[in-house]
């Protein structure tokens, strides 16, 4: 793997290790409508990322000046991408939604091949790929804890057309590889006025506390902020296939970090779901025998 490539995708594992504490903050946030929760963590995100670009002067902020494509590509995958999610949630018991959004790894995987400079699918991102997603049906399967809950068909069609907007994204950034990630924070700040105007439309706005303040903090700076400077980043320039077969690690930290917190109990699942992952992520970070671009 060249130099260049190994740096991104470690910066991917950034954002998969930012993305894991997701969960946590979100049930911290519990209470918050999903739109008003979007608008707050990426203002938060937004203005944290501003401060930083003006602390380095006009030319950090020139950066944000970018051609249209690359500003509404990003746009319309982290907005429709959380959108549906959440109208999933809403109509498809919890576990069911996450299982079919998070096939978006997978996806990574198999669509890769099909970007234009594409890395080489190799049989160990694919059997990885595999592995790490029973791992995570695992886990999301022994803690569903499903609800009374109306199920419809469009919440199944929602939650997997999370899993392609993400996948067709993460893959297809690449074109935009020329762009600086910088051009994220100003799309933290378009997703946060469009989740402020879904929230005025279609909820009635909740007032956090101060726990629930510290939980948006969190995500803002954190799983929504920095992570998606991270994975811009990677996507641009690192090894798509591989970084699909490790996204799963998200999720197992995810619930590690749960069981830690006492937010939820430790099983023979998770123990399963642990080697499933873990073991599927070593296999797809192998590296060939034969030194070639990877």
């Amino acid at each position: 793997m060249k130099k260049g490539r190994g740096k991104a995708t470690t910066i991917g594992l950034i954002a998969i290790g930012l993305w894991a504490g997701l969960a946590l903050f979100t049930v911290e946030a519990k209470g918050i409508p999903p739109f008003e929760l979007l608008a707050l963590s990426f203002g938060v995100a937004f203005i944290s990322g501003m401060i930083v670009l003006a602390s380095q002067g006009y030319q950090a902020l020139g950066r944000l000046r970018q051609p249209v494509a690359a500003w509404f590509s990003a746009f319309f995958a982290i907005f429709l991408y959380h959108a549906l999610y959440y109208y999933s949630l809403s109509t498809v018991p919890p576990a069911r939604a996450s299982l079919i959004a998070y096939l978006w790894p997978l996806l990574i995987v198999l669509l890769s091949i099909c970007a234009p400079n594409g890395d080489r699918l190799r049989w160990q991102h694919l059997v990885g790929g595999v592995l790490g997603f029973l791992g995570t049906a695992i886990i999301l399967l022994d803690h569903q804890g499903e609800r009374a809950q109306a199920t419809t068909v469009l919440g199944y069609i929602a939650a997997f057309g999370c899993a392609v907007i993400w996948a067709v994204y993460s893959v297809t950034n690449r074109r935009f590889s020329s762009i600086s990630s910088d051009m994220l924070v100003g799309v933290c700040g378009m997703v946060a006025i469009a989740g402020a105007a879904a929230h005025f439309l279609f909820e009635e706005t909740v007032w956090p506390t101060q726990p629930q303040l510290l939980a948006v903090l969190f995500l803002g700076i954190g799983p929504v902020g920095l992570a998606f400077l991270a994975w811009d980043y990677a996507t641009k320039h690192g090894n798509m296939p591989l970084l699909g077969g490790l996204s799963y690690l998200a999720p197992l930290l995810s619930t590690m970090i749960l069981i830690a917190k006492g937010q939820t109990s430790a099983s023979i699942t998770v123990a399963l779901s642990s080697v499933l992952i873990v073991g599927g992520a070593l296999l797809a970070s192998l590296r060939p025998k034969r030194s070639d671009n990877a």
